[in-house]
C-alpha cells in the first residue's frame, strides 16, 4: 500500500510517518509538505535514505502537483491519503486568516477533488464502477466545536461553532468532507482530536515553548488566569487513532480522538515548573488572546467502542517522557528554532523528488 501523507515534516505528520513505516513494513509513504517555520527535514532524518520515503516540496492547493501524485504519474498507485497539512497556530491565523483560508480550506478541496478523480477512474479500471479506490482521512481538530462550560464533552454529535479562524477554516475543510462523502459517496473520514503533544512539537506551542523557556532560566507566558481548560492526547496515541480510524473506520464518519487528560494551563504549567524545578516565579501572567475558548473535552468513546482505541499515555508519563526528549534533543531544538538552521541535518537529494 503507498499512501500520500500530507504535512509529513510536521509535528503529528512526521510522527504518522515514523509509525506508519515502523508498523507496516510492506507500506510506502510520499511526503507532500510545503516545508513552512513548522515543517523540518530534521523531523524524519532517520528517513533520509529508506526507500519505502518519498518527499516531495509543495502546496496542497497546488492543483498540478497534486494531480500529478495522485494521478499515480509520479510515483505509481496511491492507495489513500492522509490529509495533516495546514496552518495551525491560533494566533497567527488572528494576524493573517488569509494564509489559513487557503491552505486549510482550498487545499483540502484540491485533495478531495483529485482523489474523488482519481480514485473513480482506478475502481472503474479494476472491474468495480461506482466504487473508489483512494480512501480519504482528514485529520481535524476539537476546536472546531468552539468552546465548552464548566461541565460536560465534545461528541461527534456536538455542533460545529468555530470561534477563530483557525478553527473555522478547518470546520469548512470538514464540511467539504462531509460533502463529497454525500454527493459523491466519496469515502472520507474526519477525525477530531483534543491538544497533542510530544516530540518534535514546534516550541511555539504551550508545552514545548515552556519547556524550552524554562531550559533556558526564562519565565513561561500563561494568558489570562491560566484557568483555560483543555484534554491533552500524546501524539503517538494519536497515531495510533489515525491509522486504526484509516484501517477500520466507515466512510463518513467523525470519529473524536481524545487522551483522558483535561487540564487547566495553570494545572500543566506548574507540573512542568516541579519537573524542572522552578518555583513560580517563572509564571509571568500576560494578556489573554482574542477569542480564547475557555474549555475543551473530548469523549472519544465511539472510537473506543467501536473500533478498540485506547489512548496509552497518562500525562504524568507522558510530560516526563516529552521533557526528557527536548533535553535530549537540542541539535533539534537549534536547528528548528535558529533562521537558516534548517540544513544542520543533510537529506540527501536523491530521496526528495523534484517538482515537475
Amino acid at each position: 500500500m503507498q499512501l500520500l501523507i500530507t504535512g509529513g515534516l510536521g509535528f503529528i505528520g512526521s510522527n504518522l510517518v515514523r509509525h506508519l513505516l515502523s508498523r507496516h513494513s510492506t507500506y510506502s509513504v510520499i511526503n507532500l509538505d510545503a516545508v513552512t517555520y513548522a515543517g523540518h527535514h530534521e523531523n524524519l532524518a532517520e528517513y533520509a535514505r529508506e526507500p519505502r520515503y518519498k518527499f516531495v516540496k509543495g502546496e496542497i492547493q497546488n492543483a498540478s502537483l497534486v494531480d500529478d501524485i495522485v494521478s499515480g504519474r509520479r510515483f505509481g498507485r496511491i492507495d489513500g491519503i492522509i490529509n495533516l497539512a495546514a496552518e495551525s497556530h491560533v494566533d497567527r491565523s488572528i494576524s493573517d486568516p488569509a494564509i489559513f483560508v487557503e491552505t486549510n480550506v482550498l487545499g483540502t478541496q484540491v485533495l478531495l477533488d483529485a482523489a474523488y478523480r482519481h480514485g473513480r477512474a482506478l475502481a472503474k479500471a479494476e472491474g468495480y464502477p461506482g466504487g473508489f479506490a483512494i480512501k480519504y482521512l482528514q485529520v481535524s481538530t476539537d476546536e472546531v466545536y468552539g468552546s465548552l462550560g464548566p461541565t460536560g464533552l465534545f461528541t461527534e454529535e456536538t455542533p460545529l461553532s468555530p470561534n477563530s479562524p483557525y478553527s473555522a477554516t478547518k470546520a469548512s475543510a470538514d464540511l467539504l468532507c462531509r460533502a463529497y462523502f454525500h454527493t459523491f459517496n466519496f469515502p472520507a473520514l474526519i477525525t477530531r482530536c483534543s491538544n497533542n503533544y510530544g516530540p518534535f512539537q514546534h516550541p511555539e506551542k504551550l508545552i514545548p515553548l515552556f519547556i524550552t523557556n524554562l531550559f533556558k532560566g526564562k519565565q513561561v507566558p500563561v494568558y489570562g488566569d491560566g484557568l483555560n481548560v483543555r484534554d491533552w492526547l500524546h501524539v503517538e496515541d494519536h497515531c495510533r487513532a489515525i491509522d486504526t480510524v484509516f484501517h477500520k473506520g466507515q466512510a463518513g464518519e467523525v470519529y473524536n480522538v481524545g487522551g483522558n487528560n483535561e487540564r487547566t494551563n495553570m494545572q500543566i504549567t506548574k507540573l512542568m515548573l516541579k519537573e524542572l524545578g522552578k518555583d513560580e516565579s517563572f509564571i509571568k501572567h500576560v494578556e489573554d488572546r482574542l477569542g480564547h475558548d475557555r474549555r475543551y473535552a473530548i469523549d472519544s468513546s465511539k472510537i473506543q467502542t467501536e473500533l478498540g482505541w485506547t489512548p496509552s499515555h497518562t500525562f504524568e508519563t507522558g510530560i516526563r517522557e516529552t521533557i526528557a526528549w527536548y533535553k535530549n534533543n537540542p541539535e533539534w531544538l537549534e536547528a528548528v528554532t535558529k533562521p537558516g538552521q534548517e540544513a544542520i541535518f543533510t537529506v540527501p537529494q536523491a530521496v526528495i523528488a523534484p517538482v515537475l
